[in-house]
């Protein structure tokens, strides 16, 4: 890709930028020394815009725009199913979960099982995210956003995962979840004008030179086959996109799972003003979930029907880049894939050292740790934990050909556990300890298995079925505790229904959500 000045100016003064607003935000008032509060829940005071735009810059990154992107040549705009599931699954979270972690008043999803159930489960757990966290998560967008540098810039992929490693740490580490929030609003706009830049060149070379929405049209015509959003048992993709599973099945689990216990996006709603604040900044997430299509899938199907000479589907997005965007417009396009890579890299930093420090150095290492001690083990754990990544990230992804599957593959192995321990320790009081680390430790174990058992069955079918068993076994534990033995929780959760009362601004937006979400899916079906 040949950048000229002008693209170069775009990009590096977006880089400064970054930089340069994390170090302010991340001030502190004279006198004032800032505190895990501060620093890990960005005192408190975020407003619902700035929750909504961390949190889609947090969840979009190189992951969505390569490797959907690449789904989005192999499979088509089912894989967007991904993302419209997710928006209806934040206004679930917002209404029914939410509440009650700000009643709690924690900092971690760790901490919450303490309260529920008991110590055990929650160092299990901690330590489980963290490694999730580095060897997954923090590792995969490295992987695939240095795809797109060493295409761009013609460097070796090693030394593109140094290089955003280097920015990441530059602004993140010191200011906390502060100076990666208020980043995360810029960053999000970045990242959708970019995007949508990228899908109306790719749309209007489909179209030869007449237009986006034509080449809209062209894209329908030229390939049908990839706008099915419920896939047929015939298609070869059938398995990653098991049919009604997607719209009933193991689809839920994932989402769930990632939005309603996942650190690095549950972190920024309680880092709100107030509930009102959070269920708003769900709510305007969820909106902008609906867009991301656009800017993730779309060019990938465009890359199919221009047929892009790619010798690897997660290479669509890279060639768009390299192919259709033009000379000053470069920059731009390239600053919202790198606005993608680190709003997510400074969230999941941020997470990993908010989880090890509140529930493994506090809770077991050193309980008496002030406040100045907890932030320097944050800043610590967060450049320990994106140094191992840049060091395991090639080796450990350089021959898979679709990341996002390999993600959502292996993730899924525990993510049944996790909605299980949640589910059942926010809504049935019967649940006991005993039960809930029997779960915790049969979760991989049941995936594993049912996978062994049924490998033709899909990964999505799998997590489902492997769901009913560790419902069935939290259940019949639990009971058995309950009846034979006299066991009941100490320390069930105690909420009454007035607690889910919402707003008429978050109900009619949520109507209007559901609305668009059921147009999309009786016209695409």
């Amino acid at each position: 890709m040949n950048f000229s000045a002008l693209d170069f100016a775009i990009f590096i003064g977006y880089c400064v930028l970054i930089i340069a607003v994390g170090i302010w935000v991340s001030r502190e008032k004279k006198g004032h020394i800032k505190n895990s509060t501060d620093y890990f829940l960005a005192s408190k005071s975020l407003p619902w815009w700035a929750i909504g735009a961390s949190l889609i810059a947090s969840n979009i990154s190189a992951e969505q725009f390569i490797g959907m992107s690449g789904s989005g040549f192999a499979i088509g705009l089912g894989i967007a199913s991904y993302e419209f599931m997710a928006a209806a699954t934040l206004i679930i979270v917002a209404k029914f979960f939410l509440p009650i972690y700000i009643k709690e008043g924690i900092f971690t999803m760790p901490q919450f099982l303490k309260l529920r159930y008991d110590d055990r489960i929650r160092t299990s757990l901690a330590i489980f995210w963290i490694m999730l966290y580095i060897f997954v998560n923090l590792t995969t967008v490295l992987y695939l956003s240095a795809l797109a540098l060493s295409v761009v810039f013609g460097v070796s992929t090693m030394w593109a995962i140094v290089g955003l490693a280097v920015v990441a740490v530059s602004y993140s580490i010191y200011g906390g979840l502060k100076a990666v929030a208020w980043t995360d609003v810029i960053q999000v706009v970045f990242l959708i004008m970019g995007g949508l830049v990228t899908t109306f060149l790719a749309l209007d070379a489909v179209s030869g030179g007449e237009g986006a929405w034509k080449g809209m049209g062209v894209l329908l015509e030229k390939a049908p086959e990839k706008f099915d959003m419920i896939l047929s048992e015939e298609n070869p993709f059938y398995k990653n996109l098991p049919g009604m599973t997607v719209l009933f099945g193991g689809m839920w689990i994932a989402n769930i799972s990632y939005w309603g216990f996942n650190q690095y996006i549950v972190q920024r709603a309680l880092a709100a003003k107030n509930l009102k604040e959070v269920q708003w900044g769900l709510v305007f997430a969820a909106f902008l979930k609906l867009l991301i299509p656009l800017v993730v899938v779309i060019p990938g199907i465009a890359a199919f029907a221009l047929n892009a000479e790619i010798s690897r589907y997660d290479e669509a997005y890279p060639w768009l880049l390299n192919t259709l965007v033009p000379t000053g417009l470069k920059g731009l396009a390239f600053a919202a894939l790198m606005a993608a890579a680190l709003s997510s890299l400074s969230s999941m930093m941020n997470s990993t050292a908010t989880i090890f420090t509140m529930d493994i150095y506090k809770a077991h290492l050193k309980p008496d740790a002030n406040e100045k001690q907890l932030v320097v083990i944050g800043r610590l754990v967060s450049l320990t934990a994106i140094v191992i990544a840049v060091l395991v990230a090639e080796p450990l992804l350089g021959g898979e050909e679709q990341i996002f599957q390999f993600i959502q593959k292996y993730t899924g192995y525990v993510s049944p556990g996790i909605v299980v321990l949640f589910v059942f320790g926010l809504f049935w009081k019967r649940a006991t300890s005993n039960a809930a680390l029997a779960t915790a430790i049969a979760s991989v174990p049941f995936s594993i298995i049912i996978d062994q058992v049924f490998p033709a069955m899909p990964f999505l079918d799998q997590m489902g079925l492997v769901f009913l068993l560790l419902s069935t076994l939290m259940i019949v534990y639990s009971l058995y505790e309950n009846k034979v033995q006299g066991i009941y929780p100490s320390n069930p959760i105690q909420y009454d229904r007035s607690l889910f009362r919402t707003d008429m601004i978050f109900n009619l937006a949520s109507f209007a959500i559901v609305l668009v979400l059921a147009a999309i899916y009786i016209i695409f079906w």
